[in-house]
C-alpha cells in the first residue's frame, strides 16, 4: 500500500477516546494557570520591586529565568513523561509542583524569591510539550487543527480575562504575595482536574516519531538548507518577546499608570494578539495564493515595518489614557501576523515532513529561547542605566526595521528551497 493509503486506513480505524474534550479542557486550564504563574512577576513587578527593594535588572533576570527554563526543561519533561506516563507527570508537575509558587509568596528578600520562582517555573514549562503529544493521540489528523485551535483559543481568552484581575492585587497591601498563594492553589487544582478528566490515550506514534526534544543529527542536516539558516539568523532581530516582561513596568515607570491599570493595557494588547494569530494565517495564505514564490516574504516585510512603526508610536509618544489602550490593542493586532502567516508556514514548506518537529524545536524552542533569555537579561540592566523608553526604541523598534531589510535575502533562497521539497515529494 502507498503511504497515503496506509494513512487513510489508520484514520478510518481511529477510535475516538472517550472524554477527550474534557481532557483537552483540563489541559487548557493548566495552560492558563502555568502562563499566569510564569507571568505574575512581570505583571506585579512594580509592587514587588517596592516591597523587596529591587531594580529593573532584577526584572530582566526573572524574565530570563523563565525563558531558560522553557528552553532546557520543556524537552526534558516531555522525555520524562514519555518514559513514566504523560498523565502521571502532568498531574505531578502541574498540580503538586504548584506548591513552589505558593511558597514564593513567603519570600523575604531577593535571593529567596529568585530561588523559589526558579523552582516554580521549572514546572510551569512542562504542560505545553506534554499536552501537544497527548493531543496527537486523542485526535485524528483531520481533527487536530480544530483541537489545537480550540486549545489556543480557550487559553488565550482565559488568559486575557485573568491578567487584569490578577493586576488588581497591586491595589492590596502584599497583594503580590496573595497572587502567589492563589496561583499555587490554582496549580494544585489544575492537577486535580487533569487527574479526573484526562484519560491517558493509547499511543498512535512512537516516542521517537513524536520528537519531544531535538534530534541533533536532523538539526545539523536542517542547517544545510539556506532558508532555514536565514530563518535562524533573523531570530536575532525578533526582540518583541521582551514586551511580555517589561510592558507593565514601562507603563508604570514611563507613563504613570498604576500597576493595576497597566495590566488592563496589557490585556488589551493580549486581546489584539489573539485576533492577530488568526488574521496572520488568513493573510499569509492569501499572499501565497497571489504569489507562491514571494507572497509571504513581501507580507513579512510589510509586517516588520508596520510593527516597528507601531512599537515606536506605543513607546515613544505620550498618548491620552484611551489612546494607550487603542495603540497597544492595534500593536497586538499586528504582533502575530509575521509568525503565523509567514515564518511558520515558510519553515514547513522548506523542510521534509519527517524533520518538521525538529525544525520547529530547533528554531523556536532552542535558538529563539536562548536569544530571548539573553535579550531579557540585557534589557533589564540597560533599562536600569538608560531608562525603559530609550531601550524600548533601540531594542525593539530598530531591530524590527533592520529585519525588514534582512528579509530581502529570502527572495533568492526560498523559491528554490520550496522547489526542492516539491521535487522530493514528487519522487
Amino acid at each position: 500500500m502507498s503511504e497515503t493509503a496506509v494513512s487513510s486506513a489508520v484514520q478510518d480505524e481511529f477510535e475516538k477516546p472517550k472524554g477527550r474534550w474534557g481532557g483537552l479542557l483540563s489541559m487548557a486550564f493548566s495552560f492558563v494557570v502555568d502562563n499566569t504563574e510564569g507571568g505574575l512577576i512581570n505583571g506585579l513587578f512594580p509592587v514587588i520591586r517596592d516591597a523587596l527593594g529591587l531594580n529593573l535588572g532584577a526584572l530582566g533576570i526573572f524574565s530570563s529565568i523563565s525563558k531558560f527554563a522553557r528552553m532546557i526543561f520543556g524537552p526534558l519533561w516531555a522525555m520524562v513523561a514519555d518514559k513514566y506516563g504523560r498523565k502521571k507527570i502532568l498531574v505531578f508537575i502541574t498540580g503538586v509542583w504548584g506548591i513552589w509558587t505558593a511558597l514564593a509568596g513567603l519570600a523575604q528578600n531577593q535571593t529567596q524569591l529568585y530561588i523559589l520562582y526558579t523552582l516554580g517555573v521549572i514546572g510551569t514549562v512542562a504542560s505545553e510539550p506534554i499536552a501537544n503529544g497527548i493531543i496527537v493521540d486523542l485526535f485524528a489528523s483531520t481533527e487536530r487543527g480544530k483541537a489545537y485551535g480550540s486549545l489556543r483559543a480557550i487559553t488565550g481568552l482565559l488568559s486575557v480575562m485573568v491578567t487584569p484581575v490578577m493586576g488588581q492585587l497591586a491595589n492590596i497591601e502584599n497583594g503580590w504575595r496573595y497572587g502567589m498563594y492563589i496561583m499555587g492553589g490554582m496549580s494544585i487544582l489544575s492537577g486535580i482536574l487533569i487527574a479526573i478528566f484526562l484519560r491517558e490515550p493509547e499511543r498512535r506514534i512512537s516516542s521517537a516519531d513524536a520528537e519531544s526534544g531535538i534530534d541533533w543529527k536532523k538539526a545539523v542536516a536542517l542547517m544545510q538548507i539556506p532558508t532555514v539558516r536565514l530563518l535562524a539568523g533573523m531570530l536575532i532581530f525578533v526582540t518583541s518577546l521582551v514586551l511580555f516582561s517589561f510592558m507593565v513596568t514601562f507603563m508604570v515607570d514611563v507613563r504613570g499608570f498604576t500597576t493595576a491599570d497597566a495590566n488592563i493595557v496589557f490585556a488589551a494588547f493580549g486581546l489584539g494578539m489573539m485576533i492577530s494569530s488568526v488574521l496572520g494565517g488568513l493573510l499569509g495564505d492569501w499572499a501565497e495564493r497571489k504569489n507562491p514564490d514571494k507572497g509571504r516574504i513581501m507580507l513579512m516585510q510589510i509586517y516588520l515595518i508596520t510593527f516597528a512603526a507601531l512599537t515606536y508610536l506605543a513607546t515613544q509618544i505620550a498618548w491620552s489614557t484611551t489612546g494607550f489602550y487603542v495603540i497597544w490593542f492595534v500593536t497586538g493586532l499586528v504582533f502575530s501576523i509575521g509568525f503565523s502567516g509567514c515564518v511558520q508556514p515558510m519553515l514547513s514548506n522548506v523542510v521534509p515532513p519527517k524533520m518538521a518537529g525538529t525544525a520547529f524545536a530547533l528554531l523556536f524552542a532552542f535558538i529563539q529561547g536562548l536569544i530571548s533569555a539573553l535579550l531579557s537579561l540585557a534589557m533589564g540592566f540597560l533599562a536600569d542605566k538608560h531608562g525603559l523608553q530609550a531601550v524600548m526604541f533601540w531594542m525593539i523598534s530598530v531591530p524590527y526595521a533592520l529585519n525588514a531589510i534582512y528579509w530581502f535575502l529570502f527572495y533568492k533562497t526560498y523559491p528554490s528551497d520550496v522547489a526542492k521539497i516539491k521535487a522530493l515529494a514528487a519522487q
